[in-house]
């Protein structure tokens, strides 16, 4: 008897242990413009499928971005990081470089090469350390692999740690890289791009895999003519992508056996839901409605893929969305809730002329970009003037201006609650202010910058695991994210 009750105990632990191990395999999406009230409209449609699979059994919430957001990558780095801008360093995707007096890609890196592009990029800007970092850290041996749609969300997905990622460029319609990581660019991918498969892809037509009037959200012009693209001229934002971007990571697990030894693998994947025509993260048209239904499509192949190759009990899928968008112009116009365009250029200018009269006829603002002004630091201390009380009169003088909200030196608005987490200090202005509501920051007439697309965006996070492991209980921000990759 007392044989039997050790011998039933040792069972138990070990499939207890066995219940609770590590997958072997995390698959990590970030998905453009997902939003939770688009997936809940769309369930219905979704008879099988990866989003209808990750509905039905995984875990689902909410999260928030505890810092404003633009639209950018911010919110990847963020993501990815487990920390705000003003600690992992990527405030926006460009910033204003006091040097030149120009602005510069936040991950261009002239001392790295493309490969199969001309891009120069390296993820040297982000300061902390990210998901992939912590995979190698944790266990070396680890094979870790990003894939996606966009340079710069893919570097970031890459981090600092990744064997290797891999974007799509649509004029060579070919999977690129830079050589900032070991591998360059994997080989799975050199026979991707060798195999024909993208030209493939770029010949279709891509028009709606439902009758018109089955969808939730068409447009007037696509209840008369539906819609119609040829892929290889919309090809980063076809659902065709997201279809590439997927075969590549089967074909990277496949060649690199990830999943299939004790060692834990990680696949970071930047997939996508904004269509061509898309004006908000909230869908508008049959179009971007199709997105979701063919990404449900692709998702399901991968878990299906992933089921037969290294079995259901050792991967899991972390999907996120990302705010692109936001709200659109017209439907905030139709809330009476019009948005107002505010010049930074102009805004910079103005405050030249002011310094002017006060101090003589030089040039004393080195530009304007963002929400920051960048005086000329070197003339300032050639005149032997206080920069600190320059600084207080160009927040004042600011404030006049209409749709600023506050203005107030650098050095004090990293202590501001709403800017604080969004600033990173080697990238904030001399003076830095906030917009009103309902206005929008243009870098010029014709060019918007980076905005705040929505105070405190939501969105959806689904976890889904083969294994019994822990769940994360309570809220979440964006900040929470990183750790629950790590939680078994």
């Amino acid at each position: 008897m007392r044989k039997t009750h050790l011998y039933n105990t040792l069972i138990f632990s070990l499939l207890a242990v066995c219940l609770t191990a590590a997958p072997r395999l995390t698959v990590v999406a970030v998905v453009d413009g997902l939003t939770t009230e688009n997936l809940a409209m769309l369930r219905p449609y979704w008879q099988q499928g990866g989003l209808r699979t990750l509905s039905e059994e995984a875990f689902q919430t909410s999260v928030a971005f505890p810092h404003l957001v633009y639209g950018g990558n911010e919110t990847t780095a963020t993501l990815v990081t487990g920390c705000t801008p003003d600690r992992h360093g990527y405030t926006m995707d460009t910033y204003f470089s006091r040097r030149d007096r120009r602005t510069h890609a936040m991950l261009t890196d002239e001392k790295t090469h493309g490969i199969g592009t001309s891009l120069h990029l390296a993820p040297r800007a982000l300061l902390a350390r990210t998901i992939t970092d912590r995979m190698r850290i944790l266990h070396p041996a680890a094979k870790i692999y990003a894939v996606g749609i966009q340079p710069e969300t893919t570097v970031l997905l890459a981090g600092h740690a990744a064997n290797a990622c891999c974007w799509i460029d649509p004029s060579s319609r070919q999977w690129v890289a830079t050589a900032a990581y070991t591998e360059g660019l994997p080989t799975a991918a050199y026979d991707y791009n060798n195999g024909g498969r993208f030209e493939i892809m770029a010949a279709h037509q891509w028009t709606p895999r439902l009758d018109i009037p089955t969808y939730t959200c068409p447009t007037e012009q696509e209840r008369q003519k539906g819609f119609s693209y040829t892929v290889s001229d919309v090809l980063t934002k076809a659902p065709e992508a997201n279809t590439l971007v997927i075969e590549l990571a089967l074909a990277l697990q496949k060649n690199q056996h990830m999943g299939a030894d004790a060692t834990p693998d990680l696949l970071m994947l930047q997939l996508n839901t904004l269509s061509p025509l898309a004006q908000s993260d909230a869908i508008g048209s049959a179009e971007q409605e199709d997105m979701y239904l063919r990404l449900n499509q692709d998702l399901g192949f991968l878990m299906e893929q992933l089921d037969k190759r290294i079995g259901r009990a050792n991967y899991q899928i972390l999907v996120i969305g990302r705010p692109v968008l936001g709200t659109s112009m017209q439907t905030l116009s139709d809330l009476h809730m019009p948005v107002q365009q505010f010049n930074a250029d102009r805004a910079a200018a103005l405050t030249g002329t002011y310094l002017m009269a006060l101090y003589g006829h030089e040039r004393w603002v080195d530009g304007g970009y963002g929400q920051s002004l960048y005086l000329n630091r070197t003339l300032i201390e050639q005149k032997r003037l206080s920069l600190e009380t320059i600084q207080r009169q160009v927040a004042n003088f600011l404030m006049d201006f209409e749709g600023v909200q506050i203005a107030m030196p650098g050095y004090e608005a990293m202590q501001y609650p709403q800017l604080g987490s969004t600033l990173c200090k080697r990238h904030t202005g001399d003076v830095v202010f906030l917009l009103q509501p309902g206005w929008q920051l243009m870098q010029d007439e014709r060019r918007p910058v980076d905005r705040v697309i929505d105070d405190n965006p939501m969105v959806p996070l689904l976890l889904w695991s083969g294994t019994l492991r822990p769940m994360p209980q309570g809220k979440l921000t964006a900040t929470d994210v990183a750790d629950l990759i790590f939680d078994n």
